[in-house]
């Protein structure tokens, strides 16, 4: 079962609510792919499911997905999905704090229409790379091993009966 959490944005707690069951199949089926891509290369640590990340003195996020270098613990990809019932904190609050800190990857993940949105860090701000769906594959250069077909991310649970 989920349980509700709390993000800092600029000093400012925000009770964020428990994630629904179709969020946490997504979180734990991208975990697991993330996992196996990352296990040999010791330059990164993932994080759990929504564990707090200090981004900055005040602020302190929780993303559903944090990569970490090993070395700096900097975050250098993070993957939001997005909670239709307060979307708004995923896809403008924090957004703008992950471009504002010019985190290199960014994936909003929206289970709402089984997309993933791709940003890569700029000079200038998060760029869009790109929207995959369907039968698309989603890859990273920074994470070599990393494959996904993005319907198999939101593919709907097997029954174990």
């Amino acid at each position: 079962m989920s349980l509700a959490y709390e993000e800092v944005f600029e000093g400012e707690a925000i009770q964020r609510s428990a994630p629904g069951r179709r969020h946490e199949v997504v979180c734990a089926r991208l975990h697991e792919l993330i996992r196996a891509s990352v296990a040999d290369l010791h330059s990164t640590r993932l994080m759990p499911p929504r564990a707090q990340i200090q981004v900055t003195r005040l602020t302190a996020l929780c993303p559903d997905l944090a990569l970490l270098t090993s070395v700096s613990g900097k975050l250098w990809l993070a993957a939001e999905i997005v909670n239709s019932e307060d979307h708004r904190n995923d896809t403008v609050i924090k957004k703008q704090i992950y471009e504002d800190l010019k985190v290199p990857r960014l994936w909003m993940i929206d289970p709402r229409y089984d997309n993933v949105e791709v940003y890569h860090a700029m000079p200038y701000g998060l760029a869009l790379k790109g929207i995959f769906a369907g039968h698309e594959v989603l890859t990273e250069t920074l994470l070599p091993e990393f494959q996904l077909v993005v319907a198999e991310l939101f593919a709907p649970e097997k029954n174990l009966s």
